[in-house]
C-alpha cells in the first residue's frame, strides 16, 4: 500500500489550477491509483530530475505526461506539470508542485532542496 502526501504549496498550487481545470483534483486521484499499480516502476512520461547534486538522495520525478480531463482533445499533452518524490523504504509519494507548463518554465528546484535534502 502506497501512502500519499503532499507539501502546502502543492495544496494552494491545486487550489489555484483547479479553479482553471476543474477536473485537476480527480486527475490527481486517477493519477494515484496508476502510481499505486506501477510503482516501484513509473508511469510513461515520467523523467527523473537528475541534476539535484548528492545532497538529495530521494529520487524526485516529474511528471510531462498528465492527462487533465478539463482539456479535451490534449490526452496526456495537456501541459500540466506534477513534481513527485518516492520514498522506497516508506513506500510512500509526496506531492511537490503542481504547475502548467505555459506559466513556468521548470520545477522549483529551491523547494526541493528546502524540504528534502540532507544535511
Amino acid at each position: 500500500m502506497t501512502d500519499f502526501d503532499e507539501l502546502p504549496e502543492f495544496s494552494r498550487e491545486l487550489g489555484k489550477l483547479s479553479r482553471k481545470y476543474r477536473s485537476l483534483p480527480n486527475d490527481i486521484e486517477l493519477f494515484k491509483k496508476v502510481l499505486m499499480t506501477t510503482l516501484p516502476n513509473h508511469p510513461s512520461g515520467t523523467v527523473r530530475i537528475s541534476d539535484l547534486g548528492e545532497k538529495v538522495q530521494i529520487p524526485v520525478y516529474k511528471v510531462k505526461s498528465f492527462r487533465c480531463a478539463s482539456l479535451k482533445g490534449k490526452g496526456s499533452r495537456s501541459g500540466i506539470r506534477l513534481i513527485y518524490a518516492f520514498i522506497e523504504d516508506a513506500c510512500s509519494v509526496v506531492f511537490i508542485e503542481i504547475y502548467h507548463k505555459n506559466r513556468k518554465e521548470n520545477e522549483d528546484k529551491a523547494r526541493i532542496f528546502r524540504n528534502f535534502q540532507e544535511i
